[in-house]
């Protein structure tokens, strides 16, 4: 038996009926058609904007406040002090050093100079940040940075 364009239809369950809105109560959609009494949502050109949660904080703007939120595009930072820097033996400090040396996590994306302790050697430093006071002592001990 061949099929023909009469024979075609949706699958089942593919297809719903319309919900008539506003035609009587035995509708069971009658009377506030489905927009509930009174307020915003019932009149016409209503336009909350996205996100908006009626007046509580929105979520959005709560999740900084919550506990051990972690910004998700933050740079991870590997800090060494000025006292340290002695103790690691080299002439040349940067990240891509460091890290290949085990002295920095393999997933930092910056390095940070601080200024805690003191520096003998004269050393090489490119970082992405450095404090006024290592740079200080970085200078004095006849280092330089990048």
């Amino acid at each position: 038996m061949a099929i023909t364009l009469e024979d075609l239809k949706p699958a089942d369950g593919a297809t719903h009926r319309i919900k008539r809105k506003g035609r009587g109560r035995s509708s069971g959609m009658g009377k506030t058609s489905c927009r509930g009494h009174n307020g915003e949502g019932q009149r016409s050109g209503r336009s909350a904007k996205r996100g908006f949660e009626g007046g509580q904080m929105p979520g959005y703007r709560q999740m900084p406040k919550l506990k051990g939120f972690q910004p998700p595009n933050a740079l991870k930072a590997a800090e060494l002090n000025v006292g340290r820097i002695d103790a690691l033996k080299m002439k040349e400090i940067s990240l891509a050093a460091l890290k290949e040396a085990g002295k920095a996590h393999p997933s930092a994306d910056v390095l940070r100079i601080l200024g805690n302790g003191e520096i003998k050697s004269a050393v090489t430093i490119t970082a992405a940040y450095v404090s006024p006071s290592a740079k200080a002592k970085i200078e004095a001990a006849g280092g330089k940075i990048n």
